[in-house]
């Protein structure tokens, strides 16, 4: 009986070290996360690089700010009025994340914690006429403010920590394998624990990647959001249009000056009949 109980003893602290270095390993994992914002020649951009077992899982480069409605009392004190909160996310902010093979998330934190970001992604397999193909996207993002902050909010009702969350949100859409890039303003609503607050999420100059990182701290192929693409094409349309025009008039001139020639070696006839004695 005391060697069956010294094994079970042994299975069990076996099991137990077991999970522990594997809890060890998991919070290791999430902990290796970098912010290199020190390298965006952006001022107000921030980049974040998760890594997990030494091989960058998510790179997400981005501005953001966050518009945030909240009550003060009217000068009478007896109604309220409401102002808005500008807040930005600051360089140097404190970065938090994980990856998955199909969810990977992105945490963010700044002055002291009073605000924090949370973006989560999903990897989805669709069926298509031409297949299954894999796309990833945004499908999550939490707001989390502490309006009694004074630096953003001044004499707020009720103050204390509120969170704003999206609902069924499908974002930053984008095929499996490549990142996502985005020079143009994005806006993302979302809705506040603050009774009839709504928080305005505006991203810009963004370039994510959360899955299939090949290269460590290097973007894939970028997949272009749809206004970058129109902006670009309302850019070079009148460039080509100049170099259509520009190439109809010079064959135009080509042919006038080659028809001129031609005309010019041809023998005239006289249209005076008295010069026809002259001829022969």
């Amino acid at each position: 009986m005391d060697l069956r109980r010294r094994a079970l003893l042994g299975v069990d602290g076996l099991r137990v070290l077991l999970m522990l270095f594997h809890t060890v390993t998991r919070i290791m994992a999430e902990q290796e996360v970098e912010n290199l914002s020190g390298l965006s020649t952006n001022p107000e951009k921030d980049i974040f690089v998760v890594r997990e077992n030494g091989t960058t899982c998510l790179m997400a480069e981005f501005a953001a700010k966050f518009i945030v409605p909240y009550d003060v009392w009217a000068s009478n004190y007896v109604d309220l009025i409401t102002e808005q909160a500008d807040i930005s996310l600051t360089r140097g902010a404190e970065v938090k994340g994980h990856c998955g093979h199909d969810e990977s998330e992105l945490q963010v934190f700044w002055v002291d914690r009073a605000y924090a970001l949370k973006m989560l992604f999903l990897k989805e397999s669709h069926n298509t006429s031409k297949g299954p193909e894999a796309t990833w996207k945004l499908s999550k993002v939490q707001f989390v403010y502490d309006s009694s902050e004074k630096t953003h909010f001044k004499d707020a009702v009720s103050a204390g920590k509120h969170t704003a969350n999206s609902h069924h949100l499908s974002a930053l859409v984008t095929p499996a394998g490549k990142s996502y890039e985005c020079q143009a303003q994005q806006t993302i609503s979302l809705a506040s624990s603050d009774p009839q607050k709504t928080v305005t999420m505006i991203l810009s100059a963004v370039h994510i990647q959360p899955f299939d990182i090949i290269s460590d701290f290097v973007f894939s192929e970028e997949h272009k959001c749809p206004v970058d693409e129109r902006e670009q094409l309302e850019e070079t349309l009148p460039l080509i249009l100049g170099l259509i025009l520009g190439l109809v008039i010079v064959v135009t001139l080509v042919i006038y000056h080659i028809h001129h020639k031609m005309t010019a070696n041809q023998v005239q006839i006289p249209r005076d009949r008295s010069q026809y004695k002259h001829m022969g």
